[in-house]
């Protein structure tokens, strides 16, 4: 994959995100009956989000809560000030997904179509999406790719096109659920570039904690709750002692009290809500 930082858009301050960002209020949330959240409430401004937890603990659950892909069971969700699930049309111009799995993001038979059909659902001409899906493939040095299959490329170049499908739109918000899995070191690593540059404010859900470091706010889930919510220099070491404590065993009890103690000794945030 070739260099990105040509034609990746100007580096923004690092800090808030630009406009409203995201309003979490008294949400609870069932699935299949089983409690998933329960009265949480945060608000979420920072440019740069990372969204850390074990297996089971609600990430992806609240990341599609927070696309409109869900609706809450009760509470509200306002993404730039509109409830997506409610509003559709204003969720495609306002937030963008790219999932673990790329195959259950991609529908469309070639590269092109797949990227043209988010932007033409805004701008609603069909050449003038062509073209500018066009422009986007050659910024990424993939221009060749317009006329490919899909499904001829491989795990990794399939995770490319659905970032390139969901950047081509210009959302104001990105989520990214485990987005890189497929990839190899050096691409992953230009595309974290390539994100990182970006003005958009992005909530990245990862176990890859490392590269969280530089970002502006973690927010840790265990079982549905925000045990953990402040900077990652305070965040990331207790989660990392946490994750530790596993290795030599298959369950572990958080004593939150003392994750609480610990992140007021450091100022960090305290969650703004309990589920």
């Amino acid at each position: 994959m070739p260099e990105l930082s040509k034609d990746s858009p100007a580096d923004a301050n690092k800090g808030k995100a630009q406009g409203a960002g995201i309003t979490i209020t008294r949400l609870s949330h069932r699935l299949d009956e089983t409690p998933i959240f329960s009265n949480l409430s945060v608000t979420l401004t920072e440019r740069r989000i990372g969204l850390i937890g074990r297996n089971g603990s609600g990430k992806s659950t609240l990341a599609r809560l927070i696309c409109g892909l869900l609706e809450p069971s009760e509470g509200e969700i306002l993404t730039h000030g509109a409830d997506l699930f409610k509003d559709r049309k204003t969720a495609m111009e306002t937030i963008g997904l790219i999932f673990q799995n790329p195959d259950h993001q991609i529908i469309f038979p070639t590269v092109e179509e797949e990227i043209a059909f988010g932007l033409e659902n805004i701008i609603g001409n069909k050449k003038d999406a062509r073209r500018r899906a066009k422009q986007f493939l050659e910024k990424f040095g993939r221009a060749d790719w317009a006329e490919r299959g899909t499904y001829s490329l491989s795990q990794g170049q399939r995770h490319l096109v659905c970032l390139m499908a969901v950047l081509a739109m210009e959302p104001k918000v990105i989520i990214l659920d485990e987005p890189f899995a497929g990839l190899d070191w050096p691409t992953t690593k230009r595309l974290y570039r390539w994100l990182d540059a970006l003005d958009q404010q992005l909530l990245m859900v990862t176990h890859d904690i490392e590269h969280l470091e530089s970002y502006d706010r973690i927010l840790w889930l265990e079982k549905g709750r925000i045990v953990g919510d402040g900077r990652p220099e305070a965040i990331l070491p207790l989660y990392r002692k946490a994750m530790e404590a596993l290795v030599d065993r298959d369950e572990l009890v958080l004593d939150e009290q003392d994750i609480a103690r610990q992140l007021a000794e450091t100022g960090a945030h305290q969650p703004d809500g309990e589920v």
